[in-house]
């Protein structure tokens, strides 16, 4: 069931507040201080919730408490700092949503007193983030499962301004999509079970859906795509392809390309990875799902051009038909590669789905993947990578990691890293034995298959985060798609790009 959001205008008043069993309040961290000339706003119990305060020192800012009403209400008070970075604010947020969905609430209100309409729209809608991403239910197959959340209205008071949360909403839906996917065990997930998940989904929303399977990807000569999958006893991989079309299109508008890695689970072929890296490989899906959820937020948002996603699912598996070291295959554009580590197969998987996706020439192609540990080494799991093709994208991929709290950190993919990626028997090599800049030669393997295709790469070193992160309370994150938003609508990267 769907979490309802409501606005009121009125100011919040002592009859008012006792009438709620859980209030947030946001106020401007200044105003708490002790020193303080600004002093506070106008605000019921609050000579209760000044006491309280104090007892945990002012510059604290932050106070759980219950009211002493017959409701028992439940009041989280926070300062906010002026000018907080988005990841700070959506990490407060988390915060504040625990003492209260700990509760299992059915509604939760939320008030920003002493900030201006411009000021407290941004605040608000963190605290609404937060919300909708911990209240979501995780797939769980425990034989007494965990209650679900019963939170079903969230409701803003006291704002002058009416708040369109549509993005929150549809960046929340494609968040927890993509994370309550991740989270499937492998078995319960594999390529034919997820393009069932997928189907239901294009049905729902009126997707267009189409599907490349291994004898059409034979046809094709997708030699790079068929050498991970050829492991598998069964044979259900393949590329799934998705459209979004407006009602009324712009004119002339190429679409955007979503591309995700859907390895389902990844034993990392005849080079087996040792059990503490092959656990929690059923995640390596991770980048389909969050080009999937990106997909479902931006279809929920009407955007008024064509958008395409491409999803890669397969699974790397062991077998006597299993690809080795030293083959040689040819992908779908003729770029013959030599094989040099089976648990490079992401890549591999990638490279005939972006031939693919760039064949329709679209404005830009976005590939979302769990690619390397080289990128989470060089970034720890609180950043991911960018990769691009276009000098433009560099800044814009800060800038949007930035605003949106999932951050980027942009790498470099000069053209001498090629020189790592010579192969004495075919055109490139897969990758290299040193796992020397890994991150950054896979980017450059990933580039020969979009042509001169406008092209931002993803490496989802942040996918997985112990604890959470930002706005997150899950490990898996999801993270992706607030990213993606801002950089389409905020950053307005289809009008910048060549």
């Amino acid at each position: 069931m769907k979490t309802e959001l409501t606005q009121q205008k009125s100011s919040l008043t002592e009859r008012s507040v006792n009438t709620l069993s859980h209030l947030i309040i946001l106020l401007p961290q200044d105003c708490l201080k002790a020193k303080s000339s600004q002093g506070w706003p106008a605000l019921p119990h609050q000579g209760v919730l000044k006491q309280r305060l104090k007892r945990g020192g002012d510059e604290a800012a932050l106070l759980t408490t219950d009211l002493p009403n017959k409701a028992s209400t439940r009041v989280t008070l926070s300062g906010i700092k002026k000018e907080m970075a988005r990841f700070e604010l959506l990490t407060l947020a988390r915060k504040l949503a625990v003492p209260h969905l700990a509760q299992n609430p059915t509604t939760v209100s939320i008030t920003a007193v002493g900030f201006t309409d411009e000021e407290a729209e941004p605040l608000i809608k963190a605290m609404v983030a937060a919300l909708l991403a911990a209240s979501c239910d995780m797939p769980s197959f425990k034989s007494k499962a965990d209650k679900p959340s019963k939170l079903r209205t969230i409701q803003v008071l006291g704002a002058n301004k009416r708040i369109d949360f549509s993005r929150t909403i549809a960046e929340a839906d494609g968040n927890n999509l993509a994370r309550q996917l991740t989270t499937l065990p492998p078995n319960e997930l594999t390529p034919a079970i997820y393009r069932k998940r997928i189907a239901k989904l294009a049905k729902a929303h009126d997707w267009k859906m189409g599907f490349l399977d291994q004898a059409a990807l034979k046809r094709k000569k997708a030699g790079a795509f068929l050498a991970v999958s050829q492991g598998s006893t069964e044979k259900d991989a393949g590329i799934v392809h998705l459209r979004y079309t407006p009602k009324i299109a712009r004119k002339q508008q190429t679409p955007l390309a979503l591309v995700g890695k859907g390895i389902c689970f990844d034993t990392g072929g005849t080079n087996l990875k040792p059990a503490q890296y092959m656990h929690g490989m059923h995640e390596d899906m991770q980048g389909s799902a969050v080009a999937l959820g990106t997909f479902l937020a931006l279809s929920q948002l009407k955007v008024p051009y064509v958008v395409d996603c491409w999803l890669a699912l397969a699974q790397n598996h062991i077998g006597p038909n299993a690809y080795k070291q030293n083959d040689v295959v040819t992908a779908s554009n003729g770029v013959t590669i030599e094989v040099m580590h089976t648990d490079a197969e992401g890549r591999m998987v990638l490279a005939d789905t972006l031939v693919q996706a760039a064949k329709l020439k679209p404005a830009l192609i976005i590939d979302y993947a769990t690619l390397t540990g080289a990128c989470h080494y060089s970034l720890s799991a609180r950043y991911s990578g960018g990769f691009t093709n276009r000098e433009v994208l560099i800044d814009e991929v800060i800038s949007a990691g930035r605003n949106s709290g999932e951050r980027v950190w942009p790498f470099p993919i000069d053209k001498d890293f090629d020189d790592e990626l010579k192969s004495k028997v075919a055109d490139v090599k897969q990758c290299t034995l040193t796992g020397e800049a890994d991150h950054i030669l896979a980017s450059r393997f990933l580039q020969r298959f979009v042509d001169d295709t406008p092209w931002l790469h993803l490496d989802l070193s942040s996918g997985n985060s112990k604890g959470g992160l930002a706005h997150i309370p899950t490990d898996i994150t999801g993270f992706g798609v607030s990213f993606t938003t801002q950089l389409l609508f905020d950053n307005d990267v289809l009008t910048k790009i060549k």
